[in-house]
């Protein structure tokens, strides 16, 4: 059933072009901001380094962290965010260097997700978003309007009370399993595409569910 709702999804949105950035160090620094906050307000805070012309992990490294907490300010939270941004940047410029993207796309997915989980600051939604979006690892990323949706296609369901691996693995599992229904074989990078898309369906649906009933509106998709 999970792999049909992202076919009757994408049938009915269609590609929805996420995660909307000019480069991939964008979606790092746009990963740690969406922290607990709509993405309205992070595109305000990009907006902000951009014009500084500081929207890269290494003008971000480099700076101070009370300058940075001025141009993020519209993200919420912004005192924390902005020393997790900087601590992030440092790691990874002391780690690799610039070139950083490229020397850890070359790790195995789990071992570069542990990497990632041990850095202060970085949790299991936004390492995996990164993992996704910008390494191009084949990992589905667990949200609020993921577990929001499986309570609405499981009445028998807790999603919020479930494990985010246990949750994250059922979803990839069915995926797929649905993939395989489909096609002879599953290609790593076709998957990646499928889990990038259907994370962002399921965002695009869960915004236009604000105020409804989502068993209602599920159930209207399977009609």
């Amino acid at each position: 059933m999970l792999y049909e709702l992202y076919q009757i999804l994408f049938k009915k949105f269609g590609k929805q072009y996420w995660w909307p950035a000019e480069n991939k160090e964008e979606i790092i620094i746009g990963a740690i901001l969406t922290q607990n906050t709509s993405w309205n307000n992070v595109e305000k805070a990009i907006k902000n380094l951009k014009t500084e012309k500081v929207c890269s992990v290494k003008a971000i490294a480099d700076m101070p962290v009370e300058d940075i907490e001025i141009l993020i300010k519209s993200s919420g939270f912004y005192r924390q965010k902005a020393m997790r941004l900087k601590n992030f940047c440092e790691y990874l410029i002391a780690r690799y260097g610039e070139n950083f993207i490229e020397c850890m796309q070359k790790k195995e997915i789990f071992e570069l997700r542990k990497e990632l989980l041990g850095i202060k600051g970085i949790g299991k939604e936004t390492a995996d978003s990164m993992l996704l979006y910008v390494f191009e690892k084949s990992i589905f990323v667990i949200d609020t309007y993921t577990r929001r949706i499986y309570n609405a296609l499981d009445e028998d369901a807790d999603a919020f009370k479930m494990d985010y691996d246990e949750l994250r693995e059922i979803f990839e599992k069915e995926i797929k399993r649905g993939i395989l229904n489909d096609f002879e074989n599953i290609d790593t990078k076709e998957l990646v595409e499928i889990y990038k898309e259907y994370h962002a369906l399921i965002v695009r649906f869960g915004k236009g569910c604000k105020g409804k009933s989502y068993e209602e509106e599920i159930k209207g998709l399977f009609c």
